[in-house]
């Protein structure tokens, strides 16, 4: 696949390339941010309380891939097979029930790391962990228990990462959830003892709870929430939020029209914030201290012949919006490799191209 370039990301985002190439953000201007860059942990890391090992595995995932050297991240991520089944989500690809196809995707698609599940990790530790970065995803919400339920739930250890030679550990809260405050505690705990081991440490910040299905308006992608959700997780010390892309705003408004709900102020609304979804997704990147913790937004589901589009366009307002990469499994993995290589390419393409600016 060539190279995407300025006219041919134009050409993928359609009637929408000038409202998104050409926006201007107004609300929180990019001054104000710790921006993506070559120098970003001696910048924004260095005088923290990372320990070296830690700083050594942040420069490891920064200098990896078709990336590297940048300050991006492009990040392979498969935990569907115990968050969405097996089944469900290789049947499109069965290659992938074999865990060396995931790691080889993410190889030959010029990733800075897999993040995946400990028996995809732990199958093929001994020949990959030295050939890509490896990134251990803890806990997992599984669809087998009769009936249903939704709560992330732990199934490796910390020192199961450390002991493949993962350089991070990734976990999921689902903030909101009547689950969320134990999983905060398993997850504090766990990324503190992984920056112990000198290992990164990623936070998956959704939102989940039924509640915040509003008169048809599903607030689980309200920037005004998921901007929280990521400020609780870089409390948490999370050194990267992954959060999926804003879709609007005003969920605080929202859930508070029945009784009181959170705290907010009109100015997220009016000042912060437009109904821009850079300007959205800029709310987001605030809320991750300015950017000093790194926000790598999900690509999403695969939804076929659109999957190319959707990709570089959240690729656009993720890096106009001071984002740090993207972080996509099922529109990689759920179709041939060769397009998943080609998919991912048009991802890092957006990010190595200089004439797509942080707005």
């Amino acid at each position: 696949m060539a190279e995407v370039t300025i006219s041919r990301i134009a050409d993928l985002l359609g009637e929408e390339a000038e409202y998104l190439l050409e926006h201007k953000c107004t609300t929180i201007p990019k001054e104000m941010l710790h921006l993506p860059g070559p120098d970003f942990v001696d910048r924004v890391w260095k005088d923290s309380d990372r320990n070296p090992r830690v700083l050594r595995a942040m420069q490891t995932l920064f200098n990896t891939g078709r990336l590297a050297g940048t300050g991006y991240l492009s990040i392979l991520p498969v935990d569907q097979g115990i968050e969405h089944s097996g089944g469900a989500s290789f049947a499109p690809n069965p290659i992938y029930f074999d865990p060396e196809n995931i790691v080889k995707l993410a190889i030959e698609g010029g990733c800075n790391a897999v993040a995946t599940t400990f028996g995809v990790l732990g199958a093929v530790a001994r020949k990959y962990a030295h050939k890509i970065p490896f990134i251990l995803k803890l806990n997992h919400n599984e669809l087998l228990s009769y009936p249903n339920t939704y709560d992330q739930v732990l199934f490796a250890r910390v020192k199961d990462a450390w002991n493949m030679g993962c350089v991070g550990v990734g976990a999921t809260i689902y903030w909101g959830s009547p689950e969320s405050r134990r999983q905060l505690q398993e997850i504090s705990e766990a990324f503190s003892y992984a920056h112990e081991l000198g290992m990164v440490t990623i936070l998956w910040c959704y939102l989940r709870n039924k509640a915040f299905k509003v008169d048809g308006v599903n607030h689980e992608t309200a920037a005004d929430l998921t901007g929280q959700a990521n400020h609780l997780g870089v409390t948490l010390e999370a050194d990267i939020i992954k959060q999926k892309l804003p879709t609007h705003n005003g969920g605080y408004k929202a859930l508070n029209t029945n009784g009181s709900y959170g705290k907010f102020h009109e100015r997220m609304y009016t000042e912060l914030t437009t109904d821009h979804p850079i300007d959205l997704t800029r709310y987001q990147v605030a809320n991750c201290y300015m950017g000093r913790c790194g926000l790598i937004n999900s690509g999403g589901a695969s939804k076929g012949k659109d999957d190319l589009r959707e990709a570089v366009r959240t690729a656009v307002i993720n890096k106009r919006a001071g984002g740090m990469g993207l972080i996509s499994g099922r529109k990689a993995f759920q179709r041939p490799m060769k397009e998943g290589v080609e998919l991912l390419h048009a991802i890092q393409d957006v990010y190595l191209n200089p004439e797509v600016t942080v707005a």
